[in-house]
């Protein structure tokens, strides 16, 4: 074992500040503006980055650059950290702390990977308690001690991880182009109308001959959710896959290869959550209503689902991506007044329009062939992330040589 110095990170940081205060608009009013929900996937998508209005004086005192690491500081994702790896025009918001680092004493990219592990993340938990809105000051979330080592080695460490943090990204970069690959052509095909021989189809009342207009009812089941008794200990930590909706809106693709709470057969059977077959369109319907995901089990939900089951297995690519390119039409019929849900009731009455079988098929054959391969890189990251993880706690302790 290397004989470490420890040292917290507010004796080495060159600054810790906390995040700025402003309304995020989808307009390029200014920079970027990257909150907690922007730096919980596993890398940073700044083409879904809001951005904000902010003074000349504010942007220098905000401004994110390569090295700064930002820090979650409240809500589910206290601890969650992201190391900023490119040079974007970005600030930062206010439930996010910034650290800085001098360059010279201590190298960002091996203090963001560290802080970007459970390592740290468990730290945070462990100071914060089990408070439902848990939240860390910037004074606990720099109390963490970090291992010092050399500055040779520290880039030694940042520079072997950063070869997984590629391989993650590429796989990352992949999975976009194949889903995207599928949204264009359901777009082409079924927006646009030029599907394959369209030049010999006449179009009535901008309905192709042929195509049928139904409700979501008549070509689906829309199952709910639940969840068990969290005063009935027996009811949780099963093996019954219990999907909530953070699972999906944290997760970067289509794809869900697990959840992060489970439930038991008892908690099951005495809640009103029910298991629906695997590849059951997953939708949020409660706050982050529109949300889409699929698994390869079967699985449960809480109740902040729309669970889509097809009467036709053929119609389920089709529908998927039919409600993906709907998402505003259906977030518009959401109502509530403490958050936004879009009951069953009213989702089985949306219309839907209902191709013909053979270009259903068509687009089922291609859309779950991309499915299929976006299974196999989700997995490859996985256990990428999982091999990273191993590593670094090895790799400061000195039990794998730099």
């Amino acid at each position: 074992m290397r004989n470490v110095e420890l040292k917290p990170l507010a004796a080495i940081a060159q600054s810790v500040r906390y995040g700025y205060t402003a309304s995020a608009s989808q307009e390029p009013v200014g920079p970027h503006f990257l909150r907690i929900t922007d730096i919980v996937p596993s890398q940073i998508d700044w083409e879904s980055v809001p951005y904000c209005a902010i003074d000349e004086k504010n942007l220098d005192r905000y401004r994110l650059k390569p090295g700064d690491i930002v820090v979650a500081r409240t809500g589910a994702t206290v601890g969650y950290a992201k190391l900023i790896r490119e040079d974007r025009d970005a600030v930062f918001a206010s439930y996010l702390v910034r650290f800085r680092f001098d360059e010279s004493k201590v190298d960002p990219g091996y203090v963001g990977r560290v802080l970007e592990s459970n390592i740290y993340k468990q730290f945070v938990l462990s100071r914060v308690g089990g408070a439902a809105q848990p939240n860390a000051n910037a004074k606990v979330l720099s109390a963490f001690p970090l291992p010092v080592l050399p500055l040779d080695a520290q880039k030694r460490i940042a520079s072997i991880l950063s070869a997984y943090d590629d391989l993650i990204e590429n796989n990352r970069r992949r999975i976009q182009l194949l889903e995207q690959a599928a949204r264009l052509l359901y777009k082409e095909w079924f927006v646009h109308l030029r599907f394959p021989s369209h030049e010999h189809v006449k179009i009535k009342n901008g309905v192709p001959e042929g195509w049928e207009k139904k409700k979501i009812s008549d070509v689906c089941e829309t199952i709910g959710g639940g969840t068990p008794s969290t005063k009935v200990p027996d009811y949780w930590d099963g093996d019954v896959t219990w999907v909530v909706p953070s699972d999906v809106t944290r997760n970067d693709c289509l794809v869900l290869l697990d959840s992060e709470r489970k439930i038991s057969e008892s908690g099951l059977k005495q809640s009103s959550a029910k298991l629906v077959p695997s590849n059951t369109i997953l939708m949020t319907s409660r706050a982050s209503v529109g949300f889409f995901a699929l698994m390869e089990r079967e699985v449960c939900t809480n109740q902040g689902f729309i669970n889509i089951i097809p009467h036709e297995d053929e119609m389920r690519m089709y529908l998927l991506f039919n409600l993906m390119s709907r998402v505003e039409e259906i977030r518009s019929n959401a109502k509530g007044t403490t958050y936004p849900e879009i009951s069953k009731g009213r989702f089985r009455e949306i219309d839907v329009v209902i191709p013909s079988k053979a270009l259903v098929n068509e687009l089922s054959q291609f859309a779950n062939d991309i499915i299929h391969q976006v299974r196999i890189l989700k997995r490859s990251t996985l256990k990428l992330k999982r091999a990273r993880d191993i590593l670094l706690p090895r790799l400061m302790n000195g039990e794998v040589a730099v």
